[in-house]
């Protein structure tokens, strides 16, 4: 695949409560691309949330399905794609992921993603019912397990207090590099 379309998909992994949905949504307007979530993709095509659809039919269906999401956002253009915090490390995913977009990993400590997960909105299924600390362990064992996917990614950049603007600027930098009509 050339890298003119490449860069016309940014992936966005990540683990869960990162700020992926909400750092996308302004790089993509920034951009002036489209934004998708894949996990509200899941849930729209399925007419159920993640966190039913979980406990119905368990994780192993639900990651064959996402990746089933995931691969229909390979021939999409001009769009950024928040992916679901496991998304990247089932299947070949991540490689998938590097091979038709640029990926960033929005990286947080361990005790910045329990505090997000411990106020947010959305149920998120592996962390339901859990005490604090059951909560906290859980978030160190799973970002061990995960980061070795997640540093697969183009570009890691700080969660915290992401630059969204400087984000833009290299993505922008890049199609116009790879848009030349010298290549």
């Amino acid at each position: 695949m050339d890298t003119v379309n490449k860069n016309k998909r940014i992936y966005l992994v990540g683990f869960m409560a990162a700020g992926k949905t909400t750092f996308g949504k302004i790089l993509a307007k920034r951009l002036g691309y489209n934004f998708i979530d894949t996990d509200r993709m899941f849930e729209e095509k399925y007419k159920t949330s993640i966190d039913l659809f979980f406990k119905k039919y368990g994780e192993e269906n639900f990651r064959k399905l996402e990746h089933e999401i995931l691969k229909t956002t390979f021939s999409l253009e001009n769009t950024v794609i928040s992916t679901g915090g496991g998304t990247p490390c089932f299947f070949n995913n991540m490689e998938e992921i590097n091979n038709n977009g640029l990926s960033i990993y929005l990286q947080l400590p361990p005790k910045a993603l329990y505090h997000r997960l411990v106020n947010a909105k959305r149920v998120r299924p592996l962390v339901t019912e859990k005490s604090d600390d059951e909560l906290l362990n859980f978030i160190q064992e799973k970002l061990k397990e995960r980061e070795p996917f997640y540093n697969q990614s183009k570009l890691i950049i700080s969660g915290l207090s992401p630059d969204i603007d400087f984000i833009a600027d290299i993505i922008k930098k890049e199609n116009k590099t790879n848009s030349s009509p010298d290549q």
